[in-house]
């Protein structure tokens, strides 16, 4: 694979009104109020969402298949249709107050570059495809990044298909019910992946920058810790007497934030759940359940942030408080990619800057098997998982492009030839 120049077709430019329009159209299925879309895995609005793109993917002539975990792949052949496909994707399932950007752009920018190669009768040498990752967000089903997590072996489809919402119906269940049970093969290689995404974050309008260069993804463990006290009455009970469960909790939470401060700049820690019991107006908690998230770029730094987690609850008389139940690596991204896609925002005259991802994405399980790297754009002022997400149509044309050309160069660009195909002669 060549990235010192731009590819053959270095003119091409996606059209970024029909992206645009595209998404808005995949946004009213499970449209709120708010303006957000509530499009929870495997519901029948997912259906409908499904079935929306693989009729836009079939209309300009791709095949599609279904995996056992119901991922979907709309294929353009190449050339050497038995070379790896160059991949891109996410997932369109979303939040429940979540927006219209959050993985929908991912997945349709996807399918913008396939609508542009064939608007221009270009056939790459190696396959193209577009992936749609099921249960991505991780709201209805767990864990988060299900169908990626299966494709790329972090655990089993078995494991994936016996997992219960909260009323009890079974991810194999709901595939199912919605009709997108497919085949139960063996994950096919991949040449390389390229994942486009809103930031979710303000890095990038905070620096007027158009497109992030993604070096790869902070690491991340989650802890459940209970912290238990004693129930008394919140009158006759001296100050000095009490085992107030919510006053260690305050100071936990403080900890916390002091630990991803000592380990800046990509450091990151946060309570976000705390469940106080009784909850009684007058009552002194006697037992509080609260998360931490902490999150790392690299490993060792991740693994100070634990050590310091926990000997703060152990000077706090709490060692036995904290259980991990989450751990992600630091992914990084592969420098080949990563420079692909840097050299496409420099050649397309876009700023551009050395970004890292805070949050999880299927990139990061796609990382652990095929070369990866993502391209980020803006979202006004940084919100995301939430109904008022938004990002400017220029910016989402711009990641487009830098799309649309670092897979071409992946496609091996240089042997990319341009030729009239008639719908007769595609499969």
């Amino acid at each position: 694979m060549q990235a010192n120049d731009l590819p053959a077709h270095a003119d091409l430019r996606i059209e970024g009104a029909r992206l645009w329009n595209s998404l808005m159209e995949l946004a009213r299925i499970g449209a709120t109020e708010k303006g957000g879309v509530c499009r929870l895995a495997l519901t029948d609005l997912d259906r409908q969402g499904r079935d929306l793109f693989v009729a836009w993917a079939k209309e300009i002539g791709c095949t599609v298949r279904v995996d056992a975990i119901g991922n979907i792949f709309a294929r353009r052949a190449g050339l050497s249709d038995d070379l790896p496909p160059v991949v891109t994707g996410s997932h369109i399932d979303t939040q429940p107050t979540g927006g219209k950007f959050d993985g929908n752009y991912g997945v349709l920018a996807g399918l913008e570059v396939l609508r542009t190669l064939d608007d221009n009768n270009v056939i790459t040498q190696a396959p193209l495809e577009v992936a749609v990752w099921t249960n991505g967000e991780g709201s209805r089903f767990v864990p988060v990044m299900m169908g990626s997590g299966v494709f790329a072996g972090a655990f089993t489809l078995e494991h994936a298909l016996a997992q219960v919402d909260r009323e009890g119906v079974s991810v194999g269940d709901a595939l199912a019910a919605i009709g997108y049970a497919g085949e139960r093969v063996e994950a096919h290689e991949v040449g390389a992946y390229f994942e486009a995404h809103i930031e979710q974050g303000p890095v990038l309008e905070a620096n007027d920058k158009v497109i992030g260069v993604v070096q790869g993804a902070l690491g991340q463990r989650w802890y459940d810790v209970t912290i238990d006290g004693l129930e008394a009455h919140a009158g006759p009970t001296p100050m000095e007497l009490r085992r107030d469960a919510l006053l260690v909790a305050a100071d936990l939470i403080r900890a916390v934030n002091r630990i991803a401060l000592d380990h800046a700049p990509h450091g990151r820690g946060t309570v976000g759940w705390l469940n106080v019991h009784p909850n009684s107006r007058n009552v002194i908690p006697g037992r509080v359940k609260l998360t931490v998230d902490l999150r790392a770029a690299d490993d060792a730094t991740l693994l100070a942030m634990d050590r310091a987690l926990r000997e703060t609850c152990a000077q706090a008389g709490l060692p036995e408080a904290v259980d991990e139940v989450v751990y992600f690596a630091p992914q990084p991204f592969e420098s080949t990619l990563v420079s692909s896609v840097r050299k496409s925002a420099d050649a397309l005259g876009f700023t551009s800057m050395e970004v890292v991802s805070g949050a999880g994405h299927d990139a990061v399980y796609l990382a652990r098997v095929a070369p990866t790297a993502m391209i980020f754009v803006p979202c006004k002022d940084g919100i995301s998982h939430n109904e008022i997400e938004d990002a400017r149509a220029d910016h989402l044309e711009a990641g487009c492009n830098v799309l649309l050309q670092a897979m071409l160069r992946a496609a091996n660009a240089a042997r990319v030839v341009t030729q009239t195909v008639t719908e007769g002669e595609r499969t």
